[in-house]
């Protein structure tokens, strides 16, 4: 995730710890150092805002708190919806809390809790190192393994997204009876902002938090028989991607490649640390889910607060992050209807994220399974919507 200058400080102590890097340690980190010295690229830091930038100034802007997109390969992105983009009703209501409620029961901390610990101990998950590729391959891996536990391996399938860089996405699809698609995503890579190719970056809340909350979401949506059977009215995706630190890479490669093939998306929901409360609680305010309210889909956004109200134990609270402060970025930059939730006010957020102080011991699997509650509900409850009536919370630009 893109981040305020608030986790620059938290980043700094370990810059200077990693001058006194193991010697054995070093020896192996540098076999994964991969240098762009000379390289451009392009950015984007607010909608038209553009500027060639090196690698290092890359890094730099975002030790300063810069989001922004890299969009030298995707710089058409959006180009077929000549500004334009199509009006989604959303429900205003939710329909399905028998189904939902039942499949709840369980959602597992001990399953977060478990790939959480397998994502954490790699080195780095920087997606250009052999690490972030290993890591993309284990999450292929178990989400593989869910389908195949869940006896769902007829109907349901997961692929790799290949992308130019080491580390690949990861896309899981339930087929439904129209191709009309709800996406659910996080991002799987990590990155230590102070030498990202050297420097170990545990990722545990940014964003293993999101990676395993939306892995149980689907492991558990999974128990539903006519999910499975293709009974839904939309098509269901959970995407795990690749370089979202690098600047949204690997979700704009995807969205391209959605929008060039005509795909019809009509939900995308990001998932980008969900595992911190302690700044909350610090502050003296009531445990919530963020909603995010800048650069989202407004009508999405009124239906997921709608979301958290029935399947929540804790309250929404609004807040913003930016321009292209996560992968959902992406997806609406592609003239999809997008939304992100994280875990708290956005200035309660983490503040260990990109250093190698990101770990499991300061998240709370309470929260997480919060996340993992809602995530849950918006799944089932668009893939089972009939988008075709009319009646509803409008999809329209902020």
């Amino acid at each position: 995730m893109k981040f305020s200058t608030a986790s620059v400080l938290a980043a700094c102590v370990p810059a200077v710890a990693g001058r006194f890097i193991e010697k054995g340690a070093a020896s192996a980190a540098d076999e994964h150092v991969v240098l762009h010295p000379e390289e451009k690229f392009l950015i984007e830091t607010a909608p038209g805002k553009q500027q060639w930038v090196t690698d290092e100034e890359k890094w730099e802007l975002r030790r300063n708190g810069q989001n922004f997109m890299d969009i030298t390969e995707t710089r058409d992105l959006g180009a077929s919806r000549m500004g334009t983009r199509a009006v989604v009703q959303f429900p205003k209501k939710v329909t399905q809390q028998k189904a939902v409620s039942e499949l709840s029961k369980t959602l597992s901390k001990d399953e977060m809790h478990k790939n959480l610990e397998k994502l954490t101990s790699f080195h780095t998950r920087y997606f250009r190192s052999d690490y972030g590729l290993q890591s993309s391959d284990w999450v292929l891996e178990k989400v593989n393994s869910i389908i195949k536990d869940a006896g769902a391996d007829k109907t349901v399938f997961a692929k790799s997204f290949p992308h130019t860089w080491k580390q690949h996405s990861v896309i899981a699809t339930i087929p439904g009876r129209s191709n009309n698609t709800i996406v659910i995503g996080a991002h799987q890579d990590s990155t230590n902002l102070w030498l990202p190719s050297i420097l170990a970056a545990p990722g545990a809340d940014d964003d293993g938090s999101g990676t395993v909350t939306i892995m149980e979401a689907f492991r558990n949506i999974l128990k539903s028989q006519d999910i499975v059977d293709g009974k839904a009215a939309n098509t269901i995706e959970f995407h795990w991607y690749s370089a979202e630190e690098g600047g949204l890479l690997g979700s704009q490669a995807i969205f391209k490649e959605y929008e060039s093939g005509g795909r019809v998306v009509k939900a995308m929901l990001q998932q980008d640390m969900t595992g911190y409360v302690q700044g909350t609680l610090d502050a003296g305010k009531p445990e919530s889910v963020g909603v995010i309210m800048d650069f989202v889909d407004p009508g999405l956004t009124k239906f997921i607060k709608v979301v958290i109200e029935e399947y929540c134990d804790i309250p929404w609270v609004e807040t913003k992050c930016g321009y292209a402060c996560s992968d959902h970025a992406s997806a609406s930059k592609a003239g999809y209807p997008s939304a992100f939730v994280i875990e708290s006010a956005f200035e309660d957020s983490d503040p260990h994220i990109h250093s190698t102080e990101d770990l499991i011991k300061y998240l709370s699997f309470d929260h997480m399974l919060q996340h993992a509650k809602m995530t849950l509900g918006l799944a089932y409850e668009l893939g089972s919507h009939d988008f075709d009536k009319d009646g509803g919370f409008d999809s329209i630009e902020l």
